[in-house]
């Protein structure tokens, strides 16, 4: 339990007088937003942009209501509207925040370009409802659904699912052997079984099988409206969990990857193992930070935060189930099972257990062993006597998705060194072989996936996912989502991949020093000084939907320095050890790590120098592991002892972290070969941070 802070017993106290004498009702508002023509009745005080939400209309935002990202932009429009019948003005909405204002003083060039002026324009995450009002959504702000790249992979998995069905046909009861409905079910289940499985198989008798509260409060009906022959649905072959009248051959389970950005589903045939429909969705808790530390620091700060965050994964969960189920055509209650995974906060949040001591030293979760649970303890709206299981976490910061990535990669089958590496916000490793593994984590912070970049977006319609520059113009060449040729479309902003494109291409070209500043004196316009630093024209104003040029500034290659140098060092930090220089294979996982270029991810350091034909993209390996879960129970056990002999380090414990880390924010690498890429970045001789690192390449060779 924290310490109250002094004066906290008289604020709760005002606080509950305060409910106390509360009305009942809550003061509501029109609100009107264009050019969707969205409208509707919020509640009095609600922000711009969760009232945007509850209206259908998503405003772009990547900092967490942190007013640090400024994408959320909106229009205060101010005047008489008949249409509407609204007045709207500024003094509607909240006093501009100071937040608000740092961010506008920092960009007057903005300002002065689009005409606006601070009140007129205002970020939605910190503006308030206090009337009605009108609001222009401008382009640059309207949120896009992202292209979610963690397609399930075509995997051989062998068919051993969690629950099977038998065919059961009963006498009905008669005077002379009135034996109670379940009695009789369970020993024509008994029989059934050895008929599937084998007489010799080990099955259980009949007294010894259970049956969920929920399928027995609706069984006496269901026998008799069948006439006694029924589909039971048997899990682990110990407890009925579900009984249908008739014969139905089909059963049908769920296997999620909860990332701390993405939530994707794999809706399965428990049969066959057939992904019949997958489904994805930005993580609903980003509104409350944008990656794990900031989520757990926000339960700690708000009585009311984990509920928050519990009940917005689980409302998430049955959106995608309910989607998932209407593309594969069938209903809700017939999914039986869901195997679920996510990093350890994910993974706490999603049981309703707080985090808290996840983020403070000695990073203790609550459990690390896989849990089984029935869908409605969660409130999930599968059928309500099915199971939930949940892969066992591995350390504090390593999750029930790394379990997941080894299920699926299986490095603990494998002779030679393997590096698993899930790319993400929060970043997870593996290295190891079938004797050893060891695991760490590291925070790469979200400017991998768009935020902290000045026009950094999620992979949408209109975001840039690919850059090349000419080493002799210095002229680019990009690709946007959604078209086929390169300077094709109208860009809005740049996410991920191009973001590790830009950097590698800025220094690959020599527009950027090995420290990654900037070469002020290079013939070519596109390199200027920006409102905040130096900066690379990617796309000009009149080639976007925004009309704005579309930078890559200083601020936005140093934020990446210092992602890619966490990676990195956690990546050395393991091979050290074990005992290598280099791992015999590396893997990237994720559907960030899957899309981008391996050898720009090299070139700029993201990963250790080794053969390039040695790196592969696995696509979402967490949601195969769960997929992999979900149809073969054997596993579940195989990765549960797995688990328990991966060697856990906290990167904080070594002491060399820091210098390690800073040496890691050159490009590759201060000091670090790389000889395996040093042929594309010739012309780095010429940089004098550069002369020890080519030295070092040219002995190593």
């Amino acid at each position: 339990m924290l310490p109250l802070r002094k004066g906290t017993a008289k604020r709760i106290a005002v606080k509950s007088l305060k409910i106390r004498c509360a009305p009942t009702y809550m003061k509501k508002h029109n609100i009107i937003l264009q050019p969707s023509g969205s409208r509707g009745q919020v509640d009095e005080g609600m922000s711009i942009r969760s009232a945007a939400r509850e209206l259908g209309v998503e405003i772009e935002s990547i900092c967490a209501e942190n007013a640090t990202c400024g994408k959320c932009m909106v229009l205060i429009e101010e005047g008489r509207f008949e249409k509407y019948n609204i007045d709207s003005k500024r003094e509607n909405v909240s006093p501009v925040s100071p937040e608000e204002s740092a961010y506008f003083a920092r960009r007057p060039k903005l300002l002065k370009d689009k005409g606006w002026e601070v009140g007129h324009v205002r970020l939605s995450c910190q503006c308030k409802i206090h009337g009605d009002v009108l609001i222009n959504v401008p382009e640059e702000s309207r949120g896009n659904k992202q292209i979610v790249r963690k397609s399930a992979s075509n995997r051989a998995i062998e068919i051993k699912p969690s629950v099977h069905k038998y065919l059961v046909t009963m006498a009905p009861p008669n005077l002379e052997r009135p034996i109670a409905d379940w009695e009789r079910l369970a020993k024509g289940l008994e029989t059934s079984m050895q008929l599937v499985h084998g007489v010799d198989a080990k099955v259980p008798r009949w007294y010894e099988l259970d049956i969920d509260y929920q399928c027995l409060r609706g069984l006496s009906k269901t026998l008799r409206d069948s006439k006694w022959n029924v589909t039971v649905s048997v899990w682990q072959n110990k407890e009925v969990i579900e009984v249908q009248a008739g014969y139905v051959e089909d059963s049908y389970g769920a296997a999620v990857d909860i990332g701390s950005t993405t939530v994707a589903l794999y809706l399965c045939n428990l049969r066959t193992g057939e992904v019949l429909a997958s489904e994805s969705e930005m993580n609903p808790q980003i509104v409350y930070g944008e990656d794990v530390m900031s989520r757990i620091q926000y339960t700690i700060e708000h009585p009311d935060g984990l509920e928050k965050l519990h009940k917005a994964i689980i409302s998430t969960l049955n959106k995608l189930l309910k989607q998932a189920a209407h593309t594969a055509k069938i209903k809700m209650h017939e999914i039986l099972e869901m195997v679920l995974v996510g990093n350890s906060t994910m993974h706490h949040v999603l049981l309703n257990l707080h985090p808290k001591d996840l983020g403070l030293a000695p990073f203790v979760p609550t459990i690390h062993k896989s849990v089984d649970l029935k869908a409605r303890e969660l409130g999930i709206h599968i059928n309500s006597s099915g199971n939930i299981h949940i892969l066992p976490t591995i350390a504090s910061f390593v999750g029930a998705d790394t379990s997941a990535m080894i299920l699926a990669e299986e490095p603990h089958k494998q002779d030679e060194n393997w590096l698993l590496i899930d790319v993400g916000t929060n970043a997870e490793l593996i290295l190891g072989n079938r004797k050893r593994l060891v695991c760490t984590s590291t925070p790469t912070g979200p400017a991998l996936e768009g935020a902290h970049v000045e026009y950094g977006m999620r992979a949408a319609p209109g975001a840039i996912e690919r850059v090349h520059i000419d080493e002799k113009t210095l002229e680019p060449r990009y690709k946007i989502v959604g078209e086929d040729d390169w300077n094709q479309g109208k860009a809005k902003g740049i996410c991920g991949s191009a973001i590790i494109d830009a950097v590698a291409e800025l220094f690959r070209a020599g527009i950027v020093d090995s420290r990654g500043k900037f070469k002020k004196e290079l013939n070519t316009k596109r390199v200027r000084q920006g409102e905040n630093g130096w900066e690379y024209v990617i796309v000009w104003a009149e080639e976007t939907s925004i009309g704005r040029d579309i930078p890559m500034t200083q601020q936005d290659v140093r934020q990446i320095q210092l992602a890619k140098a966490a990676l990195f060092t956690a990546s050395r930090t393991l091979l050290k050890r074990f005992g290598l220089q280099d791992p015999d294979k590396v893997i990237l996982a994720g559907g960030f790590g899957s899309y981008i270029d391996k050898e720009k991810a090299m070139l700029i350091g993201l990963i250790p120098d080794c053969d390039l034909n040695n790196v592969y993209a696995v696509g979402n390996a967490a949601g195969d592991g769960a997929r992999i879960a979900l149809l073969n129970i054997e596993k579940r056990n195989e990765i549960d002892a797995v688990t328990r002999s991966v060697e856990r380090f906290e990167l904080p414990t070594d002491p060399e972290f820091q210098n390690q880390f800073m040496l890691a924010t050159s490009f590759p690498h201060m000091s670090e070969p790389f000889p395996h890429i040093a042929h594309l970045i010739p012309n780095r001789v010429a940089d004098p941070m550069a002369k020890n690192f080519m030295q070092i390449g040219r002995a190593h060779v």
